[in-house]
């Protein structure tokens, strides 16, 4: 426990200012470290959980078609990762025959997005999806690259609500190179 003098005020006065003045430096929300533009591919891998809707139709007896919704975490690793986390949003078509297309968004917590066109087989048996990376927001405008997974569903009610995973999440990235050259007019 600190004693103070009271004969001395200013000294608590500036007890008080340096405590309050650490109170506030530790509250202050530090900026992400920028992503640096570079035409070098970096690699990244990590886990994706989702959950969502599903909405099937039939298409005759051993075909069915559906429209899944899903949104939840993305956390990525590797030194090179573009972001630790993203909230992440895919919409899709399935057909069990054909497979899945789709688009995906990941969010990360500066705000900044990554679009993305997905394409897989779509079958329980073969669920492989590759990801294309179309460009983004912010830090990634003009990103580009390539990412893969399966996806497993751990849950699938009856009412069409689904939750599932992604497995063996690995991709890799380069962002645009910054713009060099005389200005614009």
């Amino acid at each position: 426990m600190i004693h103070m003098n009271r004969s001395r005020p200013c000294a608590r006065w500036l007890l008080l200012a340096a405590a309050a003045t650490l109170a506030i430096s530790a509250c202050e929300e530090r900026p992400a470290p920028a992503v640096a533009a570079s035409t070098d591919w970096r690699d990244f891998r990590g886990s994706w959980n989702a959950i969502g809707t599903r909405r099937t139709i039939p298409l005759g007896t051993n075909r069915q078609a559906s429209i899944i919704e899903l949104s939840g975490t993305m956390l990525l690793s590797g030194s090179a990762r573009p972001s630790v986390g993203f909230l992440s949003k895919v919409i899709a078509l399935v057909d069990s025959d054909t497979g899945l297309v789709g688009r995906a968004v990941w969010t990360d917590d500066r705000g900044d997005e990554v679009f993305s066109e997905l394409k897989g087989e779509g079958t329980k048996e073969n669920n492989h999806i590759a990801g294309t990376i179309l460009g983004g927001t912010g830090r990634y405008d003009g990103a580009s690259g390539s990412f893969e997974f399966s996806w497993e569903y751990v849950i699938e009610l009856e009412d069409g609500s689904i939750q599932g995973r992604a497995t063996g999440l690995t991709g890799r990235y380069r962002l645009r190179p910054p713009e060099t050259g005389a200005p614009k007019q």
